[in-house]
């Protein structure tokens, strides 16, 4: 879950991380455990603001909304709409 106390000033951090000469950044391990991130995970970077960036798993919004229109259709209605396509 998102832990607001990474983004407080106080919060303990071991190294502070730098931009390398390749634009590579570490993650520092307690974020990353934080957000639920593990090594090879593929991510997406988005600007947000003035020296702000988002880092966030590809796919996530995916898996966030899955099956929120659960109970839309009933039992059987999707299947017969996709049938219609193949007409």
């Amino acid at each position: 879950m998102w832990d607001p106390a990474l983004y407080l000033p106080s919060a303990k951090v071991k190294a502070m991380p730098k931009v390398s000469s390749k634009n590579q950044v570490t993650i520092p391990v307690e974020a990353m455990r934080a957000a639920g991130l593990h090594a090879g995970d593929e991510i997406t970077v988005r600007p947000v603001g003035e020296g702000e960036i988002v880092i966030a798993t590809r796919g996530s919004r995916i898996r966030r909304n899955a099956g929120i229109a659960k109970g839309i259709y009933k039992d059987g209605e999707l299947d017969r709409l996709r049938d219609e396509w193949n007409r």
